[in-house]
């Protein structure tokens, strides 16, 4: 039987701690946006409620191949925005997955070592923990 490594070129999250979160072995302090296809870039979002129609329409502006899913991780503790700041993505037919930052990038990471294609958008907030 031949064994294959699941996806080995995706990006991926490989620690996390109060205020921060690791990818590929390097720390990020600031909020991320992370794709499964390879990318990685500051988020510029520091508190949930600053957060915009806007700030989740351009989660798929890069010209990339539209995401399956965007997984939003909201912060420490578990928080669902309103459903007017997503409908963009929910009107192009892209799932959306709301849990706490810990629990995205866990969830990123399976989905990601899977081949599928999704985008993880980690909130940090300033002075709160991942």
């Amino acid at each position: 039987m031949k064994l294959h490594a699941d996806k080995p070129d995706a990006l991926s999250v490989t620690a996390y701690g109060e205020g921060w979160i690791a990818v590929n072995g390097q720390r990020h302090t600031g909020s991320l946006v992370l794709n499964a296809s390879g990318t990685l870039r500051a988020w510029g979002v520091d508190r949930f409620e600053s957060l915009s129609v806007a700030d989740f329409d351009n989660l798929v502006a890069d010209g990339a191949p539209p995401p399956e899913l965007v997984l939003f991780g909201s912060g420490r503790r578990l928080r669902f925005v309103h459903p007017a700041l997503i409908q963009g993505l929910m009107d192009r037919r892209i799932g959306v997955e709301t849990m706490d930052t810990a629990a995205a990038c866990r969830t990123y990471n399976i989905l990601a070592g899977e081949g599928r294609r999704v985008i993880a958008a980690l909130l940090i907030e300033a002075g709160e923990s991942a």
